[in-house]
C-alpha cells in the first residue's frame, strides 16, 4: 500500500472510529449503547486494483452467487485477478476470452472420495475427465479430496485406498502437465455445509502432507486452505514454511464464519501472505470467503489489497 493509500486509510479508519465515539453519547453525554462498525468496511477502498501482484489472485466464484458469474468475472479482470475457479465449465471460455486463467479445474465432490471404495471408479472418472477439460483449457491444477469417513472404516486401509486411487490418475496428469492438489477440510464447524466437513476424512493437514510425501510425485501436492488450516491445526505460518515444497495452491477465508478478511475475524493475513512469498511460491491464491458484506465487490476488492503485500 502506498504512503498516500495507507494514509488515507487511517484517516477513513479514525473517522469511522470518532462517529462510532458520538453516536455513543446522548446530547446531555449520557452514554448509550455504542453503534457496532466495521472498520475494514469503513475504510475500504471503493476504486483498490490489485499493485504488487507477487501472487496471483483468483475467486472460486461459488462463493459469490446470486451474482451473475460473467458479472463477477469483469469485476475480477478490473480489480486486477488472473483467474476464477469453482464456477462452471460453461463460462470457461468466457473467462479465458477477458484474459484471465482458470486457476483450478473441479472434479468429484469431498464427500465422494478415494476413501470409500464405493466411489472409487466414480472419483477415477471424473478426475480423468477433469485432467483432461484442465489441458484442453490451459489449466495447470484439478482439485481433489479424501472424501468422508463411513460406518467401519479402517483408517489405515482408507488412506490406502486414496493413495492407490490417486496413482491410477497420475501417470495422466503427468502426461498432460497437470497437478492435482488434496484439499485439506475442516471438520469442526457444523453451522453451515460449505463452511465446515464434519466427518470429513481428510481434517488432519498434516495427515494430509503425509500423503503428499507418500504419492512423491511433482505433481501431486497438498491444496493449502489457510480458513480450515487455522481451524484444524493452527501454527499456520510454520506448517507453510515447514512444508512449502508439498504446497501446490492456497485458499482463504476469515475464521470464523468463513467470512471477509476484517477485523470481525481472527487471521491475520498480510504476515501469512508474506511468508507464502518468502517460500518462494508466486501461483494462484484464491479468495473463498462468503461475502457478508452487502457490497460484495467492494469486500473482494478490500481482500484482494489485505493479500496484495
Amino acid at each position: 500500500m502506498s504512503t498516500i493509500n495507507r494514509r488515507a486509510f487511517f484517516q477513513r479508519t479514525l473517522a469511522a472510529a470518532g462517529a462510532t465515539a458520538v453516536a455513543a453519547h446522548g446530547a446531555q453525554g449520557q452514554t448509550t449503547a455504542p453503534v457496532p462498525i466495521n472498520i475494514a468496511k469503513a475504510a475500504a477502498d471503493p476504486a483498490y486494483k490489485i499493485r504488487n501482484g507477487h501472487l496471483k489472485q483468483t475467486v472460486m466464484g461459488w462463493c459469490f452467487k446470486p451474482m451473475e458469474m460473467m458479472d463477477l468475472a469483469r469485476h475480477c479482470k478490473e480489480i486486477g485477478l488472473k483467474g476464477m475457479e469453482g464456477i462452471d465449465r460453461k463460462y470457461y471460455p468466457e473467462v479465458k476470452a477477458l484474459g484471465m486463467d482458470i486457476s483450478l479445474v473441479g472434479s468429484h465432490s469431498f464427500g465422494k472420495g478415494p476413501c470409500n471404495p464405493e466411489f472409487h471408479d466414480e472419483v477415477v472418472q471424473q478426475l480423468t475427465e477433469a485432467i483432461n477439460v484442465a489441458a484442453d483449457v490451459g489449466s495447470k491444477k484439478v482439485i481433489t479430496f479424501t472424501g468422508m469417513r463411513y460406518e467401519g472404516m479402517d483408517h489405515d486401509e482408507a488412506a490406502k485406498r486414496c493413495l492407490d486411487t490417486w496413482k491410477e490418475v497420475l501417470p495422466l496428469a503427468e502426461k498432460k502437465g497437470i497437478t492435482l492438489v488434496l484439499e485439506h477440510l475442516n471438520s469442526r464447524d457444523n453451522t453451515h455445509p460449505m463452511k465446515g466437513h464434519p466427518g470429513y476424512f481428510g481434517d488432519n493437514v498434516d495427515f494430509c502432507i503425509d500423503l503428499v510425501k507418500q504419492i512423491g510425485s511433482p505433481n501431486f501436492k497438498l491444496l493449502f486452505d489457510i480458513y480450515h488450516v487455522s481451524i484444524m491445526n493452527g501454527d499456520v505460518i510454520r506448517r507453510i514454511r515447514a512444508n512449502h515444497e508439498y504446497i501446490g495452491h492456497y485458499h482463504t477465508a476469515g475464521n470464523p464464519g468463513r467470512c471477509e478478511l476484517d477485523e470481525n475475524q481472527e487471521i491475520n493475513y498480510p504476515p501469512i501472505v508474506k511468508a507464502i512469498i518468502e517460500t518462494g511460491y508466486d501461483d494462484f491464491i484464491a479468495q473463498e470467503f462468503i461475502p457478508t458484506w452487502q457490497d460484495t465487490v467492494l469486500a473482494l476488492r478490500h481482500a484482494c489489497m489485505v493479500c496484495d503485500v
